[in-house]
């Protein structure tokens, strides 16, 4: 999901280089207006590349570090970003993300995304309200059953949230490729609004079956791991982006690796996560300008398969 990250103080030091530290003390500006994709379920219009935590948000409680995390959260959302992602499973992340939203003046533009990871359905609930209180939202917009666990118990809560008005979106999740057939007999048989699963010029097996049964049922698509956890990018980098990315409006490997994810048509948004000022704004500016077509996509692929 992210770039290989750098230890706290290395990347600190580069996001506070990138851009110095000033939250206004009376909110945000209004977003710019990035390329969006509906979800749907609900018709609702969301950016194209939203923002993951995993690892790079779970900086416990260095106090400059969380302030770093806050500095990009601020402009993810300069940038006309919305969606953040998180989970229990990810350290002190939500509880990072608590603390940058406060200091942003709670954007009311945010789309939460979060997760259920316990295996006893009857604690469900509990961990929900505990991530909701270090988010520090009346509700979520989005919470996913993460990695399928206990998913015969959570789901159905999550669903009776949402019919109470105290959920708007449900989801489920998958990474590393993993359990795709089971995913495929969920998303057939359960009335999802989101799915989650890892997608990237590397790994494409979703395109096969997966995106196709989204498309039909009408399920949002969430791309974790669009970097493979910075191994994609580390590997592009040894290489010169070719020339034609151009006609793309691309000017890095990430932003070639971002656009060939979004411009799926199945795909509703893709969450890369990231330390960095200049990486958050480098992968928003993804979701500007031109995006491939099909021959492109092809064009792309086998320019890779080639390195």
């Amino acid at each position: 999901m992210t770039r290989k990250p750098n230890p706290i103080r290395r990347r600190l030091l580069g996001t506070l280089a990138a851009a110095p530290f000033v939250l206004p003390s009376t909110g945000l500006a209004q977003p710019a207006r990035p390329a969006t994709r509906a979800i749907p379920s609900s018709g609702e219009a969301i950016p194209l590349v939203g923002l993951g935590s995993w690892i790079t948000f779970n900086v416990g409680n260095d106090s400059a570090a969380r302030d770093a995390s806050a500095e990009v959260m601020r402009n993810f959302f300069l940038h006309g970003g919305r969606l953040i992602d998180s989970s229990p499973m990810y350290g002190s992340s939500q509880e990072v993300i608590g603390h940058g939203l406060k200091k942003l003046g709670r954007p009311a533009y945010l789309f939460s995304a979060d997760k259920v990871w316990i295996s006893d359905g009857d604690e469900g609930p509990t961990q929900i309200e505990q991530s909701r209180r270090l988010w520090g939202v009346p509700r979520f917009d989005l919470l996913q059953v993460h990695n399928l666990l206990a998913w015969e118990e959570h789901l159905p809560a999550l669903f009776d949230m949402k019919a109470a008005g105290r959920l708007r979106h449900v989801g489920i999740t998958t990474s590393h490729g993993r359990r795709h057939g089971e995913l495929e007999k969920i998303m057939a048989s359960q009335p999802l609004d989101f799915v989650q699963i890892t997608y990237n010029l590397h790994d494409r097996e979703a395109e096969r079956r997966l995106f196709p049964l989204a498309r039909e049922r009408g399920i949002a698509v969430i791309v974790n791991r669009p970097f493979r956890q910075g191994e994609l990018l580390d590997r592009l980098a040894r290489h010169r982006l070719p020339a034609w990315a151009a006609e793309i409006d691309c000017t890095s490997w990430a932003q070639f690796a971002l656009k060939f994810i979004i411009s799926h048509p199945a795909v509703t948004c893709a969450i890369p996560a990231t330390t960095r000022v200049d990486h958050v704004i480098e992968n928003m500016n993804s979701a500007a300008g031109r995006l491939p077509d099909q021959a492109m996509r092809a064009r792309m692929i086998a320019y890779v398969e080639r390195l």
